[in-house]
């Protein structure tokens, strides 16, 4: 059997088939994006491009005559090896050319490609990404209102005609001032027709003609849609709660951070300024950068500019708590941090972050992520096993449950996506974790 769709294709048909496709093969399509996203560069993440699925997971379904019960009957043209009642041995697997293994002559079938759309890239690659625990504290002022269903008005825009309300204070109304029927108007003058074809009953036709002018008289006196029954959707502005966050990028530029490791760091905040600025519309993002001393810089600045120096992790902490202490009060605002590190601390100077993490960050974070960027040479002389630094056993120390902490290492470019997913994920549970 089959079934053919000779409906004609409206214009702008496409763009519902191609979503419909996407809804369709969504998983694959995911994993793909996922897949491509970690052999990019950090700054084509947004754009788009080519992927392929296997082509299995894009079959359109079929019609097909069921196996079980009743008697089937085949014609097999060309049959010089079996008669009449024999059992014909299933096929070998792999020889039709269709699936992974191919055919014995070397033909196939690929993947199925396509292309998708710089936006569909980045929906998909940041679908299910989230800022964790995102609260919404207060009610914003500009933006913070929306349109909401408020009833039904008995003026308005021809577009906000309420159709279905509309037909019902029309029906209500004639049933109420008891406007003749269609069908009774109709039935009355199949009855006159009938009368006035045989010539009798000269009285009741008189009758039924009064009757009928009486009708139409009371039909044109009682409209089918009166302006009285016209209705209109209302809406009215309501304030809406939005939720205002803000993240703090803190970056170790000191001179410990070899070139390698400021570009697995730079990597990783780039991805998420991607994130916050794609994902989020009311996401303040403050960039700081320290070695021996801290300061609060531009974005332009965070990325590009060289600099270099010792490593006191606690100026990053301490300029990060000014500035949430002078432009960011806790009542108002979501506060988030992600820290980039080599790990390597001033001795003298553990007590005073381990204090400042414990007592100033992390009471106010809704959640802090610290990666541990590094080498991969960087081993235990005895074996492979990595050695924790400074900063890292400093942080470990305060990862307790409920805790908004969350700790990552990364060595290679690759593992910048699944880090960051990692970190970023739905329902992510505050942990320490070395990706090798």
């Amino acid at each position: 059997m089959h079934i053919i769709d000779r409906r004609l294709n409206p214009k702008g048909k496409s763009l519902p088939n191609r979503q419909r496709f996407l809804r369709r093969a969504k998983a694959l399509i995911r994993k793909a994006v996922h897949e491509s996203s970690s052999q990019r560069g950090i700054r084509d993440v947004e754009q788009g491009g080519e992927l392929s699925i296997p082509r299995d997971g894009v079959n359109e379904p079929g019609f097909a005559h069921g196996r079980s019960g009743g008697l089937r009957n085949h014609v097999l043209p060309g049959n010089k090896e079996y008669l009449e009642g024999d059992k014909i041995p299933r096929p070998p697997p792999g020889g039709g050319g269709r699936g992974n293994e191919g055919s014995p002559d070397g033909g196939g079938e690929d993947d199925f490609r396509f292309m998708l759309s710089r936006d569909e890239f980045v929906d998909l690659f940041l679908e299910d990404l989230e800022l964790p625990d995102l609260v919404k504290r207060r009610l914003s002022t500009s933006e913070s209102t929306s349109l909401q269903r408020a009833g039904y008005a008995a003026s308005g825009s021809p577009a906000n005609l309420a159709l279905a309300r509309t037909m019902r204070n029309s029906l209500s109304r004639r049933l109420a001032l008891k406007r003749p029927r269609a069908a009774e108007i109709r039935a009355l003058r199949e009855e006159i027709e009938a009368l006035e074809r045989t010539g009798k009953d000269p009285r009741r036709l008189a009758d039924l003609m009064e009757q009928l002018e009486g009708l139409l008289a009371r039909t044109i006196r009682i409209p089918y849609v009166d302006p009285l029954d016209v209705r209109y959707k209302r809406f009215e502005s309501v304030p809406k709660p939005i939720a205002r966050a803000v993240m703090f990028c803190l970056m170790d530029v000191s001179g410990s951070m070899t070139e390698d490791m400021k570009d697995l760091a730079k990597r990783f905040f780039m991805l998420l300024h991607i994130f916050l600025t794609r994902r989020y519309r009311h996401v303040d993002v403050v960039f700081i950068r320290h070695t021996h001393v801290a300061q609060e810089v531009d974005e332009d600045t965070f990325f590009h500019s060289p600099e270099t120096g010792g490593t006191v992790v606690s100026t990053a902490l301490e300029e990060m708590a000014r500035v949430v202490r002078e432009r960011y009060p806790t009542s108002d605002w979501n506060i988030y941090a992600a820290q980039a590190s080599d790990g390597d601390n001033t001795s003298i100077d553990a007590h005073k972050t381990a204090a400042l993490m414990a007592d100033v960050i992390l009471p106010v974070c809704q959640y802090y992520a610290y990666i541990e960027v590094g080498r991969d040479d960087d081993f235990m002389p005895a074996g492979p096993i990595r050695r924790d630094t400074d900063l890292w056993r400093t942080y470990k120390v305060l990862i307790k449950p409920g805790a908004p902490l969350a700790m990552r290492k990364v060595r290679h470019r690759r593992d910048i996506f699944p880090v960051f997913r990692d970190l970023f994920q739905r329902d992510a549970e505050p942990s320490a974790k070395e990706v090798t």
